[in-house]
């Protein structure tokens, strides 16, 4: 379908449709298993972004999971620097565990779908004024539809 011909909005979607499709295929992560996160450790990374540091027992009783378990996974968490305990300022004899620089960069990585490098490569390839323009008209698009969940 030749986009600059396209004039409906139902051939504009299916246009956008087909373009996204081939977008996904070309630009999906294809990282394989890497440092692939559990489903557990997810979990508490999640919700240390969500709230900020926490004791293991508190993020255990939101997990719904046993401290000792919730303990281990942040034992491992730490050892990959992924983590950090403190002390809690307010009560000396807690120690509280909170996302490390590293934590932060970890999380925001598995939440990609697309690879920001092969991303970054097709971009360079295309015009800054084209940038712009394709990603104002991306956004428009993304917030045309924002009461849509």
């Amino acid at each position: 379908m030749d986009i600059l011909c396209v004039s409906t909005a139902e051939q504009n979607a299916q246009a956008f449709a087909d373009l996204y499709r081939e977008a996904y295929l070309r630009f999906h992560r294809r990282d394989g298993k890497r440092n692939e996160l559990s489903g557990a450790s997810r979990a508490v990374l999640q919700r240390l972004s969500q709230t900020g540091p926490m004791t293991v027992g508190d993020i255990g009783l939101h997990l719904e999971r046993a401290q000792s378990v919730v303990s281990d996974i942040v034992t491992q968490l730490e050892s990959k620097g992924v983590l950090e305990r403190e002390r809690d300022p307010e009560d000396r004899r807690r120690t509280l565990v909170w996302l490390s620089p590293k934590g932060f960069a970890v999380l925001r990585a598995d939440r990609d779908v697309l690879s920001v490098s092969a991303l970054t490569e097709a971009f360079a390839a295309v015009p800054p004024g084209e940038r712009a323009v394709l990603l104002t008209t991306l956004s428009d698009l993304v917030r045309s539809n924002g009461a849509r969940q």
